[in-house]
């Protein structure tokens, strides 16, 4: 059973989905604002947060930024349009995955354990790659002997594109070993959690050391 915090506005949407992912064993709280949802973040600890990027005052996009300026705890947005705008923003706040609306309870369950999985299920080992040292048993990332706070997605990331140094792995991939669903060829998200990686990892995202690309096929890490 996971705690989960749901943000939702919509006040059949909200108790629907309460009732539905309690039944699925889930401990589920909710917030109808953006204020709500932080203040409910702070106080109940949850393990996931699902929420709703069209939320009144503050926005989606702001709480889960402010979510993952205080810590790791995985992010789920439901989103009402599949464009590339509104899930491209709420990867690029922070989230670690998405549900369109409306969310049918089986698949958003789904996500939810998908996710959680990847927060907890990380290999053992001690991995040094330049100034670059990973180890996956605390887990525990750093840079010349500096801490680096890595959301549970970015770290089953880097673990994945370290475990090969210069082996060249494509989007569907990362996307099958990262995320463990099909993604039905949606690489937005390995694009945008490499552009977060890389922001915490790299001297110079521009030009790359560790998470690199190769054009037309996909990334690879170093050689360093």
């Amino acid at each position: 059973m996971a705690a989960i915090l749901l943000v939702e506005d919509d006040p059949l949407v909200r108790r629907g989905l309460q009732l539905a992912l309690s039944r699925h064993g889930h401990d589920v709280r909710t917030a109808g604002t953006g204020e709500a949802g932080i203040a409910a973040f702070a106080a109940a600890a949850p393990d996931l947060v699902v929420l709703d990027l069209m939320l009144p005052g503050i926005d989606g996009l702001q709480v889960c930024r402010r979510i993952r300026a205080a810590g790791e705890v995985p992010v789920i947005v439901l989103t009402a349009r599949s464009d590339d705008f509104d899930v491209v923003e709420g990867l690029a706040a922070g989230a670690d995955d998405y549900v369109v609306k409306p969310a049918r309870p089986t698949v958003l369950d789904a996500r939810i354990r998908a996710v959680l999985r990847r927060a907890t299920g990380v290999a053992d080992g001690v991995r040094e790659h330049g100034e670059l040292r990973i180890d996956a048993a605390a887990p525990a990332v750093s840079l010349r002997g500096e801490p680096v706070a890595l959301t549970p997605t970015e770290l089953r990331l880097l673990l994945t594109l370290s475990r090969a140094p210069g082996r060249v792995l494509s989007r569907q991939q990362l996307l099958a070993e990262v995320w463990q669903h099909d993604y039905l060829g949606d690489s937005r998200l390995v694009d945008n959690c490499v552009q977060r990686l890389r922001a915490k990892v790299e001297a110079d995202p521009a030009s790359p050391r560790y998470v690199q690309t190769v054009r037309g096929f996909g990334y690879r890490f170093g050689p360093v």
